[in-house]
Parts: C-alpha cells; structure tokens; sequence
C-alpha cells in the first residue's frame, strides 16, 4: 500500500503545480506577456528559469515521477509559482510525504460519531447567536449548535454516516439555495479539504471520497481541479434563507488543539447588517 500511498501523492503533487502555473499571469513574474503562447499561464520551461532548475527536471516533477526533491529546490518553486504558506505547506506535505497515514485514527471516524468533550460543548452553547459546526479531519459534522441547525439544515435528522459536510454541500437543496454565491461559499470548505488531504496522504479515504464525489457530482471536478488551499478562509458569506432572507455572517475557521484533529467554523454575523436580530427571532428569543 505504500507504492500505492507516494503514487497517489506525486500525481496529486503534479495536478497541483499544473493548475497553479496556469493560474500565472507572465507578468506577475516580470516576464513579458508573449503573442504566440498556447496556453495559459507559464510555460514549464519558464517556471524551471524562475526556480533555477533544469526544465527537463521540472518536467518531470510535473508528470509526477518519483524524483528527488530537496526542501531548498521545493523552496524555490514555491516562490517562482507565488504560492502562499499554506500552498506551500501542502506541496511539501505531497513532496515528503509528512504526515503520511492514518492519523492514529484510521477509518475509525467514519465509522463511529465521536463524542465532544464538555469544553467543545459548551462553546458551542456559549456561541449561540453564531451558528457553529465542529467536523473532523474528514469533513464529518460531529457538533453543531442550535443556531447552525436553524440557518442550515436540521443535522441531527441526518445519519452520521452521512453527515459529511462537502458531500452535503452538494446533495442538500436547502444548502445549495442557501448560499447567494454556493460556489464560493463551496471553494472556501474544499480549500480546507484540501489542506486535509494534503496532510494525510496515506489515508487512502481521502481518494475513495475524491473519486466517488467526482463520479457522482461534475461540479465537484471542477472546483476541486481550481486547487485552492487554505487552513483557514476568511471571506464574508451572504445568505438567503428562506425565512428570514437576507444574512451577512463573517466566515471564521480554525482547528481545535487536542487529541483528535477537529476543526472549528463559526458564522459571525456581520455588525450593522440585522442578522443577528433575525437569527434570535429565528431562535424564538
């Protein structure tokens, strides 16, 4: 399974240097934009000038060869793609393998809800004017409070098993219409997935999901081909529910220190905007 695993990982590695090289506009780098380019962005050839390695090299890193790549080298295409830290953390996550397996947890996640400790508990009572989901490094829902089941879906009357927060992203109307743009208020959760993934590389669930989701939902494909990665976007996300219309939340994600790898996503609502008065007429308070 460890051929299988560093596979998996320099072809993901590839994909990703791929998208972000034609996401780069020539003169971001200072080179001149050219009239007979065929493609867009930066050309391999370019990329290896910028980084200082040969072309025949970064070539090959990009059709996902097992070659060696030293942290200096990594460093260097990280800059010439312009990539942010968190880019760059997940290039050198595919590129060395860190944190390759299962996270001491395996499919275990999956198979059994996990329990909130009573701090994580009370938070989320304490954020009550702010809808909060905790899920885990899979994407499960594994806490909510009242306030989320209110603005999104009652997820309680949701099995565990599909309770995943990108597959209901996709397969639950009430979210699909809730969001006034559903594709960005969609990036922003693969974004994080994606850090996930690029994190545990030897947790072979993580291609089981990505190839199933694709299969089922060509939407799915297409943003998860824009490779974005962020640990942690904040974007202001507006909604139209259906009864109370308009809402402004701040978007705010982070991850929960602890034994198991938790992530929590809190809805602020955005001062002046009335949201919070209609979330506590929502809430019947």
């Amino acid at each position: 399974m460890r051929v299988l695993s560093d596979r998996i990982r320099l072809e993901a590695l590839a994909s990703f240097l791929k998208a972000k090289r034609a996401g780069i506009k020539p003169q971001a780098v200072g080179l001149p934009a050219g009239i007979r380019r065929r493609t867009p962005g930066l050309r391999r050839e370019e990329v290896a000038q910028l980084a200082n390695v040969s072309a025949t090299w970064y070539t090959w890193l990009e059709q996902g060869r097992d070659i060696h790549v030293s942290a200096q080298v990594l460093e260097s295409i990280a800059g010439a793609l312009l990539l942010t830290a968190d880019e760059r953390d997940y290039i050198f996550g595919l590129a060395f393998g860190h944190h390759a397996g299962t996270g001491g947890g395996g499919l275990k996640l999956e198979e059994e809800e996990l329990k909130l400790s009573p701090s994580l508990q009370r938070i989320l009572v304490e954020l009550r004017y702010c809808p909060t989901i905790i899920s885990d490094r899979h994407c499960h829902i594994v806490g909510w409070n009242e306030a989320a089941a209110h603005v999104f879906v009652d997820f309680k009357s949701i099995p565990y098993a599909e309770r995943n927060l990108i597959r209901l992203l996709f397969t639950r109307k009430e979210l699909r219409s809730l969001a006034v743009n559903w594709e960005t208020f969609v990036e922003g959760y693969l974004a994080i997935f994606r850090t996930y993934y690029g994190q545990y590389v030897g947790d072979e669930w993580y291609d089981h999901f990505i190839e199933e989701m694709s299969r089922l939902h060509p939407e799915f494909e297409a943003l998860w081909q824009r490779s974005q990665v962020s640990r942690s976007p904040e974007v202001t996300i507006e909604f139209r529910h259906s009864k109370t219309s308009k809402m402004l939340f701040a978007l705010t994600s982070f991850q929960v220190l602890g034994s198991v790898d938790l992530r929590c996503t809190v809805y602020t609502p955005v001062e002046g905007s009335g949201t919070e008065e209609k979330l506590r007429r929502l809430l019947g308070t």
